[in-house]
């Protein structure tokens, strides 16, 4: 095999390998939220106060089940939100994994620390509906650097 091949072979497997697999049980795909009352689900939206969304919300239906989307270092608890109303959604996990440090929120976890294997549950989605009733359900996929996770979905 020549040096291009293999230089060519390990840059295939190495952007593959930071592929996320199926986040939801109900979303195989990783679809992101559109557009609905409350807002969109893509990298960048606007927020409030003049903010930009530093995340993608991939759908996922209350009460489903949350997978690890490769092998996971599972690096603890993460809150998004100080308000006390909307304590019903506000839990999450720190991980690392596939070459990526990321938070995911509006999951319920089976722990908060130690290793995940791939497709293995990571937890539950928390019932967004009590909080954000009429909103697409999801979760919020953040990379610790704030990059743009969406090309790391499909």
């Amino acid at each position: 095999m020549t040096t291009t091949a293999i230089v060519s072979t390990l840059v295939f497997l190495e952007s593959e390998s930071q592929k996320f697999g199926p986040l939801c049980a109900n979303n195989r795909n990783n679809q992101i939220r559109g557009s609905d009352r409350f807002g969109q689900g893509h990298y960048g939206a606007p927020r409030s106060g003049g903010r930009k969304h530093s995340g993608v919300d991939v759908v996922c239906s209350d009460g489903s089940a949350v997978y690890a989307p490769f092998d996971v270092t599972l690096q603890g608890k993460t809150v998004p939100y100080s308000d006390p109303n909307k304590r019903a959604i506000n839990d999450g996990l720190k991980l690392s994994g596939a070459g990526h440090c990321f938070y995911l929120w509006y999951v319920k976890p089976v722990k908060y620390t130690g290793v995940v294997k791939k497709g293995q549950r990571l937890g539950t989605m928390l019932p967004m509906q009590k909080v954000y009733r009429g909103i697409t359900s999801h979760l919020h996929l953040q990379l610790c650097n704030k990059a743009n996770p969406t090309s790391y979905l499909r």
